[in-house]
């Protein structure tokens, strides 16, 4: 890449994010509706694991080989636009099918669609915002990007309140038990999944490569054996930041997923009294749940914000580290609450965390990898965060009868205390206060021997 990157104004990188609130938004509808809509269609507790593999394993797959090839890619639209912008499509096209599906195993087929559009759509772009960025807005680039996380993720958890209020019938459902209001929900994640990303194409280009630049990538080996050698290439001579921030992410983003998957119907069990799928308290935990998730994503829409600049004077290890513990204390407590007003408070925490999750690791990540290599190594880090939730997915079911006592409540307790263990780990990372770490040699880089 060019040396010299001009300076962004505020207005300029948020148009560069408006993009991640439709990406953000259709995974806050998997978040919020995918395990309810799984037990409409006749799932029981245990295989839901399961059935959220979709995410993890076409992430696994799908990334890094996306990163790779858009780092070598040369088109007249830029090296990542093509792929968020194909992501987005698909994505919609997902989103648009999920609500109608009539069976347990069609559910399922679509969300391995509506991940692996996603995924097609995640790591280019993450890579695009490190491409536009000088490393000293790096800080102000992801964490406007968390920004648009949460601000997605608030309404799609709230858009099934928001047409309630609007007068739609809560209780309505298709033949297969869906509610109506989830089936609109998913719609109109349809539209904004394609609308914010072509408003980020149309806003901003990307950063031009020199003629030097275009002709070293041209000049690379072609072909998806290449590809898959980068990616071998690239994990073997991984940094260390890259490496200790693995164990980060292996405790939060077990966490993460063991509450996503549970929360729903833990809440209908402290609160309503009921795990029944056709009840009425299953229903209203439901909603409870889309309203306390989108005030947690509220919270890391603001918190996003707000933490800029104690991510610059502390550092993003420091902050991450206090945003991660808040989230395990508040998950430990949400089994002990009986008052759907007080579930707010934990979820200060955990908005807070989510806020530092989607941003801070990335700081620390864009300080020591080397820019010709953004692509490849954001999807491979994406992998941290795909390979703990394949682990909670095989995992999770040998002991959620035995140790937990197929008790909802105590799942997401788990993800409490592993919330506290990432907080622990993220101490062992090393990097400056910036979050600045070495850049290792790149062998293999642009014009490198090594296919």
């Amino acid at each position: 890449m060019s040396t010299t990157k001009p300076t962004l104004s505020f207005w300029q990188i948020v148009n560069m994010n408006v993009g991640f609130f439709g990406i953000q938004f259709s995974f806050g509808l998997q978040q919020s509706s995918m395990s309810p809509i799984y037990n409409y269609l006749g799932a029981d507790e245990a295989s839901l694991p399961y059935l959220w593999l979709a995410g993890p394993v076409t992430g696994l797959i799908v990334q890094p080989i996306v990163g790779a090839m858009s780092d070598r890619t040369v088109t007249r639209w830029g090296r990542r636009t093509p792929y968020f912008l194909l992501g987005a499509i698909l994505c919609s096209i997902g989103l648009l099918c999920m609500p109608f599906s009539p069976t347990l195993w069609m559910a399922a087929s679509l969300l391995w669609i509506l991940d692996a559009a996603n995924n097609v759509t995640m790591e280019p772009y993450r890579a695009f915002v490190s491409d536009k960025l000088d490393p000293a807005q790096h800080s102000l680039g992801f964490m406007t990007q968390s920004a648009f996380t949460g601000l997605g993720q608030t309404l799609a958890y709230l858009t099934p309140s928001l047409l309630v209020l609007a007068g739609m019938n809560k209780d309505a459902v298709n033949a297969s038990q869906i509610p109506h209001i989830v089936i609109a929900a998913f719609l109109i994640g349809a539209v904004f999944s394609i609308a914010s990303v072509l408003w980020t194409v149309k806003t901003t280009g990307e950063h031009p490569l020199s003629a030097r630049e275009v002709m070293a990538l041209r000049d690379r080996p072609r072909g998806f054996m290449h590809t898959l050698r980068e990616i071998g290439s690239a994990m073997r001579e991984m940094p260390p930041t890259m490496k200790q921030l693995a164990l980060v992410k292996l405790f939060q983003w077990y966490a993460m997923f063991c509450y996503w998957q549970y929360i729903t119907l833990s809440l209908a069990t402290t609160l309503y009294g009921t795990t029944d799928p056709a009840s009425q308290g299953f229903r209203d935990a439901g909603l409870l749940n889309g309203k306390v998730g989108a005030f947690y994503n509220f919270v890391a829409f603001i918190g996003a914000f707000a933490l800029v600049p104690y991510t610059r004077r502390y550092g993003p290890k420091a902050t991450h580290c206090v945003c991660l513990a808040l989230a395990g204390i508040g998950m430990l407590a949400i089994p002990q609450i009986q008052s759907p007003a007080l579930l707010l408070i934990p979820m200060v925490g955990i908005g807070l965390a989510w806020a530092s999750i989607m941003g801070n690791p990335y700081i620390m990540l864009a300080g020591s990898i080397p820019p010709e290599r953004t692509g490849v190594y954001m999807g491979i880090f994406n992998m941290f965060i795909v390979i703990p939730m394949i682990i909670q997915i095989v995992t999770l079911p040998l002991y959620y009868r035995s140790w937990l006592g197929g008790n909802p409540e105590n799942v997401i307790m788990l993800a409490g205390a592993l919330m506290l263990c990432a907080a622990a780990a993220v101490l062992r990372v090393k990097v400056d206060r910036a979050g600045r770490a070495g850049v290792p040699p790149a062998p293999s880089a642009l014009a490198g021997a090594k296919p």
